[in-house]
């Protein structure tokens, strides 16, 4: 075996041993009390609550998701809620609002960002409204903000996989 051939076995190896650990930490989030399901991208991520769900990312502060299930007519526009809201954030001290973003995955809906600031230091807030006709779940994310920016891959990979039970 020549050492070129050696080289690209190596290589080969350890990507397929890279994408087996990454496939293997993830999970699905279920609960019988729960009418929905999602993919939880890394170990660290643990459930802390059940009514409403909650999971951290190591602490609070880290990383946080909070889920929300509220009703909302089918022909009244997601914004409004959002702004409705919005109404409530902007009491946070250094409130500053982000801007709005549509999203898609599983279901459809908006994504809404925004910074405050918690015992002197930056936090960031990114909720996820996902819709399915009268119902919006609202995947409420928060953390410190350089923690939160970093987790953004991960977050967006949970409201992809957001679904409701068949």
């Amino acid at each position: 075996m020549n050492a070129q051939y050696k080289k690209l076995l190596f290589l080969a190896l350890a990507v397929f041993s890279l994408s087996a650990v990454a496939t293997a930490q993830r999970s699905t989030f279920t609960d019988p009390a729960a009418d929905f399901t999602f993919e939880i991208p890394d170990e660290k991520w643990k459930v802390v609550g059940k009514s409403p769900v909650s999971l951290v990312n190591g602490t609070a502060n880290d990383g946080d998701l909070e889920i929300r299930k509220l009703s909302l007519a089918a022909n009244k526009p997601l914004g409004e809620l959002m702004k409705a809201e919005e109404e409530k954030l902007q009491f946070l001290r250094g409130f500053v609002a982000g801007k709005d973003e549509n999203f898609s995955g599983a279901l459809r809906g908006s994504v809404y960002n925004y910074e405050f600031v918690s015992a002197g230091r930056g936090k960031s807030g990114r909720f996820y409204y996902l819709r399915d006709k009268d119902t919006v779940y609202v995947l409420r994310f928060t953390g410190y903000t350089d923690k939160l920016r970093s987790l953004r891959t991960q977050t967006d990979m949970m409201a992809r996989t957001f679904q409701i039970k068949k």
